[in-house]
């Protein structure tokens, strides 16, 4: 299993907004992190700055919200809806999505992650996948 560290999250999004800007070939992972960053031009200066994003502490405590985080969920969902993991996460975006459109559904889906990591923390159990599902599924049918 991959898992990178914060400082890797922050170059890989750092060099894919420098490859979109320069026009470069992008990995098929880049080409959709590209197309999140896109669609958040205010990250766009934190982005530039490589050595800064990695120096930047986002604590909570700070009350500014992490674009790396941000874009990290935005590709993490992306992700779980290509391969439909965990199980009838695809269906339920989809149904969000087409209520909502693709990147407010995502905004929704992402208060949905949270929750699930935030319990599977605060209680010390492994993150549950069937309560995730549902509260996507839950949003969708609003």
């Amino acid at each position: 299993m991959f898992a990178p560290s914060s400082d890797d999250v922050r170059r890989f999004f750092c060099e894919t907004f420098r490859k979109q800007r320069a026009g470069e070939i992008l990995s098929p992972m880049e080409g959709i992190a590209g197309d999140w960053i896109a669609l958040h031009p205010e990250y766009a200066d934190t982005l530039s700055d490589a050595d800064a994003a990695l120096a930047r502490d986002y604590s909570v405590e700070g009350g500014q919200t992490n674009p790396f985080l941000h874009l990290s969920m935005h590709l993490s969902i992306s992700e779980q809806a290509s391969v439909d993991q965990p199980r009838g996460i695809r269906d339920a975006i989809n149904a969000l999505t087409a209520r909502l459109g693709q990147h407010d559904a995502h905004h929704q889906i992402m208060e949905c992650l949270g929750e699930m990591i935030w319990n599977s923390q605060r209680n010390g159990v492994p993150p549950d996948a069937e309560a995730y599902v549902e509260c996507v599924r839950k949003r969708a049918a609003r």
